[in-house]
């Protein structure tokens, strides 16, 4: 009887350690900089996440959307993504431009990039995802929280759309 719940427990001790290991996908993210590089290797479109560290909806993505396992792997096999910071301060190169911090107040500002591909109706807002094509070109702009379900279904449209 010993040796049954000896053995129980060495079974689900184990499976504990495992169990995380399969969770442990990572969403691979780059840089602006990397995209040009990228594109001579292998050509695929380019997800933009514009957020800012103070909005909840941002955040939200960060800790739902951008954890599902299936998100990820969609992400990491058909896309390069890029994780911007919209108050970004330091400089940006990307696409033979170099944007620049411009302070919009007393300890506020966005960086010119944001701006350049997060602008929507004549407004930024975050979170705002950006799709651009493998020569750098706006394909299609949304903001607001995008639950995972939904997602999936624009990530599948634009993985197979050429």
């Amino acid at each position: 009887m010993t040796e049954n719940r000896t053995i129980f427990w060495l079974v689900l001790i184990i499976g504990s350690f495992l169990q995380p290991i399969k969770s442990l996908a990572q969403l691979k993210t780059f840089h602006f900089e990397q995209i040009d590089s990228l594109q001579i290797i292998e050509k695929r479109k380019v997800i933009v996440f514009i957020h800012t560290d103070w909005c909840k909806y941002c955040q939200a993505m960060k800790n739902t959307t951008f954890k599902n396992k299936d998100i990820i792997a969609l992400l990491n096999s058909k896309f390069y993504f890029v994780d911007l910071n919209a108050e970004e301060r330091k400089s940006i190169r990307f696409n033979g431009n170099i944007f620049e911090y411009k302070p919009t107040g007393n300890q506020t500002g966005i960086n010119e990039l944001a701006t350049e591909i997060g602008v929507i109706d004549g407004f930024i807002s975050y979170p705002t995802l950006c799709f651009l094509n493998d020569r750098n070109e706006i394909l299609f702009q949304k903001n607001g929280f995008i639950e995972s379900a939904k997602f999936i279904q624009v990530l599948n449209v634009f993985s197979i759309e050429k």
